[in-house]
């Protein structure tokens, strides 16, 4: 396994924050449109009812439109097949019988610095990774799993309720690489013995790899590991008589750390919502 450098920067892909020391975490550079007369005087509470097929995830805008036209969505139980047509988000809007959310799901993808926590609100005052996404989304977004806070890496961010409940499941076989430093060198015969299987309250910790990293210390590892349980890879080795120094997660159900330097955030591209969208 190839060392992985966490702390190296790259070219940014997408649209992504600037870092957290900077408080600098908007959407982009995009010049801002000015406003035409028609959207100055259209009533803010109102939608169209396309876009709203489409944020809730049916499908694009462009297809809402035949499907409109077709007969399939319906306004409070009328069947609405104007273009352009207009609603409220307290309308009840269906497709093919089936209520409609119109909060669009979102997906965000953080490389984590240390010191912050995961937690939606830290009643010591301590500093947050919701505010370094705060300029993502005009809706509220939470991160899937947790970290520690001195812990670094990857941590994805979505108010897509279904695809949280699948991640967090034992089940997925979701997987994720670390990048791990500990206190003294791995012994040759512990790594062996992390290899075969570690039993860890009467039940087996499975290491799908761990291998020492070229060109590095024998303190830091590569670990790859589908457990969905907190702070497994800490446990582990404190079984062993080591102390984790530190842990940065580099791969993440696929998604890595390619251009994406620490304390920056990216949107999910249309092929990972799909991948994350197939995990069952």
């Amino acid at each position: 396994m190839s060392r992985q450098d966490s702390s190296r920067d790259g070219k940014k892909s997408g649209r992504q924050g600037g870092t957290y020391r900077k408080k600098s975490y908007a959407r982009g550079n995009a010049p801002i449109k000015k406003r035409t007369e028609n959207q100055q005087t259209s009533n803010p509470e109102l939608i169209r009812l396309n876009k709203y097929v489409a944020n809730s995830g049916v499908c694009s805008r462009r297809d809402a439109d035949i499907y409109i036209a077709a007969g399939n969505v319906t306004v409070n139980g009328k069947p609405i097949t104007e273009m352009g047509y207009k609603v409220k988000l307290t309308d009840e809007i269906k497709f093919d019988g089936r209520l409609l959310n119109p909060v669009k799901k979102e997906y965000v993808l953080l490389n984590k610095p240390k010191d912050f926590a995961t937690t939606v609100r830290d009643e010591k005052g301590r500093r947050n990774v919701s505010g370094l996404i705060s300029n993502a989304s005009k809706t509220p977004l939470l991160p899937i799993d947790k970290m520690d806070k001195d812990a670094t890496g990857l941590l994805l961010f979505t108010n897509d309720g279904d695809l949280t409940k699948r991640l967090k499941s034992p089940k997925n076989g979701l997987r994720k690489i670390y990048h791990v430093e500990l206190n003294k060198d791995l012994r040759s015969a512990d790594l062996k013995k992390i290899q075969e299987g570690i039993t860890l309250d009467e039940k087996p910790v499975r290491i799908q790899e761990i291998s020492f990293l070229n060109d590095a210390p024998k303190r830091e590892v590569g670990i790859e590991i589908y457990s969905t349980k907190h702070k497994i890879i800490e446990r582990l080795f404190e079984y062993l008589e080591y102390e984790v120094v530190k842990i940065d997660r580099v791969v993440y159900a696929g998604l890595t750390k390619k251009d994406l330097p620490r304390g920056h955030w990216r949107y999910l591209t249309e092929q990972e919502i799909i991948n994350l969208g197939m995990i069952k």
